[in-house]
């Protein structure tokens, strides 16, 4: 068959795109290199909104980060996806510099950010105790936020999928060629697919996607952000986003609650080339607590529970990269998609569902499935719906994580879920099984017996995230006769 549009990439843009365009009568689907959704750039992030102040005046960037953020509050209600508008305290801590603040908030106005207030020092130690002796002034943005980024991946997939759009995984793009009659053909490690239209969502690999169609080359690089998460003990250490004033290299070390009740530190930015390393480094995590403690002090930088890297697809004119190529019909490019690039998302998504439907005429369907609820955690429910959910389904009364108190009934429904888990950080992204203290030291044998017992998947090839993953490399005795 012959789709009217494909999408490369499931993350969070190309999961947003499929969202939109589900809402028309048309055939889609998604192609996506690794085992799941979110398995990439958008695995590995601040998880923050941000409010709209730092990006240029005009640019892409700042249009689909306001309007992304404005979106948030309607989507996450829809799709049932933790958000919290605990807003982000930019600090100054060089007399000399606070001109700098004033410049991100005439930006952040011009931009259309509502109700950025500068602060001075008291005022900003009233916010945050626990800020810096070197602090003498912050810039407050009362509109950034703090979100999952993986259910709102997750959810936006989900969504698209309940409404018609294909997901198809392990499924890599080698070569692009588009034919006489305009349809462009997609060969991938998985057969080929045609399609009218392909929306490139690449990420860090958007730029070789692109350099296969156009003679108008664009170059990524992969920048590098170590991250630390802390114990959810340290809650409460920042009530909102603390940011330092941002540099060329982006917005620096921040100091953020999550929306789970921990602490996260980072991202450094280190520019690399490879497009899979996502190794952390010695150096890496020492610069990132040397740069945090400038801003906060008393950093409870003791009670890590992991560290972890993530890849940003910095574009080299710090620019997203939106539209349609125009030596190459039908190709269009969501590339470039780096900070804040899980704020822009819905309305990257909204930007590309308007082009591609006046390009290819396409009509709303007549129903769309526009709400969808979260996997069911029983912490949410009253003493007396807890006890009747366990009675009429034991599993939720069988604990398999007890750092975040995880059930075996939560992560039943994330396998049979559409758009389920396959692999051990699939489980932990959608449930938070292994996201503790012990980080699936305990629950990890227990939640591959499950993922073995459901999907009928051999011990040894089940993996903590790709088939190069693997926990049980071979049986060392045979089974019992």
């Amino acid at each position: 068959m012959i789709y009217d549009v494909v999408i490369i990439g499931a993350g969070v843009t190309g999961s947003a795109v499929a969202r939109e365009l589900s809402r028309y009568q048309a055939e889609m689907c998604v192609l996506e290199k690794a085992e799941d959704l979110c398995s990439g750039t958008s695995k590995a992030n601040s998880a923050i909104i941000h409010a709209g102040f730092d990006a240029a005046e005009g640019s892409l960037m700042a249009k689909m980060n306001v309007r992304g953020n404005e979106m948030m509050d309607e989507l996450s209600e829809k799709l049932d996806i933790p958000f919290e508008r605990n807003g982000s305290l930019v600090v100054c801590i060089h007399e000399e510099e606070k001109d700098g603040l004033k410049e991100l908030y005439d930006r952040g106005v011009a931009n259309g950010v509502p109700g950025l207030k500068l602060l001075n020092r008291e005022e900003a130690l009233a916010m945050e105790p626990n800020l810096s002796d070197h602090v003498v002034a912050a810039l407050y943005a009362p509109t950034g936020g703090i979100i999952c980024p993986f259910r709102l991946n997750y959810a936006m997939a989900e969504q698209a999928n309940l409404n018609g759009v294909d997901f198809y995984f392990n499924t890599a793009v080698e070569a692009l060629q588009r034919d006489a009659e305009g349809v462009w053909h997609i060969r991938t490690s998985n057969g080929e697919y045609r399609a009218h239209c392909v929306v490139n969502a690449a990420g860090v690999y958007a730029d070789q996607l692109h350099n296969m169609v156009s003679k108008e080359k664009i170059h990524i690089t992969p920048r590098r952000g170590d991250y630390c998460l802390l114990d959810k003990g340290t809650k409460g250490f920042v009530k909102h986003t603390i940011f330092p004033q941002p540099t060329k290299f982006g917005k620096g070390i921040l100091v953020t609650p999550t929306v789970h009740g921990n602490v996260l530190v980072g991202p450094t930015a280190i520019d690399i080339q490879d497009k899979e390393a996502t190794a952390t480094t010695q150096a890496g995590i020492d610069e990132m607590i040397a740069k945090a403690s400038m801003n906060v002090r008393n950093l409870p930088i003791r009670q890590v529970i992991t560290s972890f890297a993530g890849l940003r697809a910095h574009e080299d004119h710090h620019e997203f990269i939106l539209g349609e190529v125009k030596d190459a019909p039908g190709f269009v490019d969501c590339a470039g998609i780096e900070s804040p690039g899980l704020t822009s998302s819905p309305a990257i998504g909204e930007y590309i569902g308007a082009l591609l439907k006046e390009k290819l005429l396409l009509k709303e369907k007549a129903q769309w499935t526009e709400t969808i609820k979260d996997i069911l955690h029983p912490e949410t429910l009253s003493m007396e719906e807890r006890n009747e959910l366990i009675r009429r389904q034991p599993a939720y009364g069988t604990i398999i994580c007890r750092c975040e108190s995880i059930s075996e009934g939560e992560i039943l429904e994330a396998i049979h879920r559409p758009l389920g888990a396959r692999t051990l950080d699939g489980i932990k992204r959608r449930t938070r099984a292994g996201a503790g203290r012990c980080q699936a030291g305990f629950c990890s044998p227990r939640v591959m017996e499950i993922l073995h017992r459901e999907l009928g998947i051999p011990m040894e090839k089940i993996s903590k995230n790709s088939g190069r993953s693997n926990i049980v490399m071979e049986r060392t005795k045979g089974e019992r006769e």
